[in-house]
């Protein structure tokens, strides 16, 4: 049997895909275009992988194809697609509608082509489902796996980052609520995963980029400022890309993962902190990077965020999440190997 992977040339996605095809999984794959499917056939390389290309998940037919002649085979279902677009003047269009429909549209296709097939999803979902801008900025708040946030389909449109937020509720909302309302109909169990910032390098070289993904553009940053530059002072929460796709084969696998929201971080992260494991521990970037400070570790300091009480999800999980250092330094080494300083 099969595990179908949304989504599959995403940051996370990659890794899944990749941890799942070392398990010995065959994987059923969709992108966007036939370009995407090709570059992923020969980055991977392996026979038990197969490309589909479902195009634009706005549509809400756009899996039918897929589910349609891979239905019979597929067991395991990983919804990892769903848009990140900050850049955008119509978070409708580039956001809401493509995050809900991604999600609408993958589950109308199971029901019609494999309801008693599937029995797994997994849906890639965030901490941004959890709380309401200003609160993720407030140290006085805590959230956990029964947190939601407050944005209405009107609310969400109020900025990129509000409809980002608001289509993690909506996305997983639905999930929820269709599950419940076909339970008779679908054999499926669902689990969400609810990742922080997410490091950790590139599947592939070839996808490192002068500007990369949110996330692992913090570090990116930091590494192309000089020494006399200016960083943002970010202060947050991190986990390493490894334990997200991990933690969604887990969930697929296990039997007390049903049912569950679980929130993937390892811990506070700061500017500083970045910038003294990177001086530290590659000689090429030191004086050619802002300094190293060592009394500014985030350890030893509140954080300018909310807390996530994540001491549920990580009992349940079972494993030890990798660290800040190893976050950055895996993150940092690829991108100065691919550049050609180490």
């Amino acid at each position: 049997m099969s595990v179908f992977v949304s989504g599959s040339t995403g940051f996370i996605a990659q890794h899944i895909v990749n941890q799942l095809l070392q398990l010995d999984y065959k994987v059923i794959a969709s992108v966007r275009t036939q370009a995407k499917a090709d570059e992923m056939t020969h980055n991977f390389n392996n026979p038990n992988l197969t490309m589909v290309v479902t195009g634009d998940m706005s549509q809400l037919d756009a899996f039918d194809p897929a589910f349609k002649k891979y239905g019979s085979e597929i067991k395991y279902v990983i919804h990892a697609a769903s848009p990140v677009v900050f850049d955008t003047t119509d978070v409708v269009k580039d956001t809401l509608i493509p995050a809900v429909n991604g999600t609408k549209g993958i589950l109308e296709s199971i029901k019609k082509y494999a309801p008693q097939n599937v029995e797994r999803i997994v849906q890639t979902s965030s901490v941004s489902s959890l709380t309401t801008d200003p609160e993720t900025r407030d140290p006085s708040i805590t959230a956990n796996e029964d947190s939601w946030n407050s944005y209405t389909w009107e609310t969400a449109q109020a900025s990129p980052a509000d409809a980002y937020n608001g289509s993690k509720k909506f996305a997983e909302k639905y999930l929820w609520d269709f599950l419940e309302e076909n339970k008779d109909v679908v054999k499926m169990k669902a689990t969400t995963i609810l990742p922080v910032f997410v490091f950790g390098p590139q599947m592939f070289d070839s996808s490192v980029k002068p500007k990369l993904n949110v996330s692992v553009e913090v570090i990116n940053s930091i590494i192309h400022t000089p020494p006399n530059g200016k960083v943002r002072d970010l202060a947050a929460k991190f986990i390493h890309v490894e334990d997200v796709a991990k933690a969604h084969i887990l969930a697929m696998q296990r039997d007390d993962l049903i049912g569950q929201r679980l929130i993937l971080s390892e811990g506070n992260y700061n500017t500083q902190d970045i910038l003294n494991y990177l001086n530290n521990d590659f000689p090429v970037l030191k004086g050619k990077i802002p300094a190293a400070d060592t009394t500014a570790l985030a350890e030893g300091r509140p954080s300018k965020d909310l807390t996530y009480d994540n001491s549920k999800s990580r009992a349940l999980l079972g494993f030890k999440f990798k660290s800040l250092k190893e976050a950055v330094d895996d993150t940092a080494a690829q991108i100065l190997k691919h550049e050609g300083r180490i």
